[in-house]
């Protein structure tokens, strides 16, 4: 039987340069679950998704960082992509909302750049988890262990490195917003 996440809320925490199908196919296997899925964003409007490093669709936001509340959410997904997360951490709001939804210890699912904005948050010392292979020197030096894994789970984390692992790294996202 597919995991039922009824009654939940997932924010999706992105910008321009996200990589399209690490918010795309997440956002999916949420609402395909039962669950509800929100855009948070550092810009009102629209956000523009990349296919690597191409123009691809435009996504509306729901809510800006700066006016969300962790309280809201039962999870919260970091997509990749190189550009969207390099713009999240250089925003405080963004960074404070990240740091403060892995303080409640609810899930927090970062995939392939995802895990940058985990780093600047200061929230992976002494954590376990897996990325795009390029952010494996900024994960060590934050304190966390690196490991090459299609998906890794430390706890309430859930990591993944590429697009290719998007099947695992949903399911693993699923089962722990139902847990």
């Amino acid at each position: 039987m597919p995991t039922s996440i009824t009654g939940k809320r997932v924010a999706f925490l992105a910008t321009d340069g996200v990589e399209e199908v690490e918010y795309t196919e997440p956002r999916k296997a949420v609402e395909n679950a039962g669950g509800t899925a929100e855009l948070i964003s550092i810009k009102d409007g629209a956000i523009q998704a990349v296919n690597h490093l191409d123009k691809a669709g435009t996504y509306p936001v729901d809510r800006l960082v700066k006016d969300a509340h962790v309280a809201d959410y039962d999870a919260l997904v970091l997509p990749g992509g190189v550009a969207n997360p390099d713009f999240l951490r250089a925003d405080p709001a963004a960074v404070r909302f990240v740091g403060d939804f892995v303080a409640t210890g609810k899930p927090v699912a970062a995939i392939c750049h995802g895990p940058w904005t985990l780093v600047e948050a200061g929230v992976v010392d002494g954590r376990t988890l897996t990325s795009w292979p390029s952010l494996r020197t900024d994960v060590t030096n934050a304190g966390a262990t690196w490991v090459d894994e299609q998906v890794h789970v430390d706890g309430s984390l859930v990591t993944s490195r590429k697009p290719d692992d998007l099947p695992a790294f949903c399911d693993q996202l699923l089962a722990q917003v139902a847990a």
